[in-house]
């Protein structure tokens, strides 16, 4: 085999390894804007039902008054929508993040 030849096949072998390495790469980042999308999904879920779960409620206290407080309430509601769903959420995340990466032609694993 000649030296050229050899060289030829080293190229060769280098090109596949750095395409895999930026499919792989490729893969990666798809993966975490995915997972962070879920997570913002759940969040943005979590959010309406505890602005639901607190509409009812008056009186003194976080989740109590009227006026200018019912917007601290939304804020109060939303910190905690993220939080839930940081921790782990209620399982809506994970539904949504493996729908996300089908979509993509991407596998989970």
């Amino acid at each position: 085999m000649s030296g050229t030849g050899a060289a030829g096949l080293n190229l060769s072998l280098s090109a596949i390894g750095d395409a895999d390495t930026a499919k792989a790469q490729a893969e990666l980042k798809i993966k975490s804007k995915a997972k962070a999308a879920a997570q913002n999904f759940e969040a943005m879920f979590l959010n309406t039902v505890f602005q639901q779960m607190f509409t009812g409620i008056n009186g003194d206290g976080p989740f109590g008054g009227s006026g200018p407080l019912k917007v601290w309430r939304s804020f109060l509601a939303d910190q905690y929508a993220k939080s839930f769903a940081k921790a782990g959420g209620i399982g809506i995340a994970a539904d949504v993040y493996q729908e996300l990466l089908r979509q993509q032609g991407v596998s989970a694993t």
